[in-house]
């Protein structure tokens, strides 16, 4: 703090602005950050698809012999919303 100047009344007395302060607080990430927390969103996006659908399918017979309300189709769009949203959460870490 020794090279921060003191501020003003009149400075303290106005409102600051919010994006501004938003601005500021964000921080700055490093490019190697960004490629790795990205990766590992798309990583777990294509487990997690990849597994689940095996798993889906491994298990098909006994879901289609339940008679459950939940069938395949609905399980499978789970499934795949589960994964979009891991590749959005990576893209928003990409480039946010």
């Amino acid at each position: 703090m020794a090279g921060d100047e003191m501020p003003n009344v009149h400075s303290l007395e106005r409102p600051e602005d919010l994006k501004e302060l938003i601005r500021q607080d964000r921080g700055d990430d490093c490019l190697s950050c960004k490629v790795v927390g990205s990766g590992a969103f798309f990583g777990l996006a294509a487990y997690s698809y990849f597994s689940g659908m095996s798993q889906l399918e491994k298990q098909r017979a006994a879901i289609l012999q339940s008679k459950s309300m939940f069938g395949m189709r609905s399980r499978r769009f789970g499934i795949m919303g589960i994964s979009a949203g891991l590749v959005w959460m990576g893209l928003w870490r990409a480039f946010r």
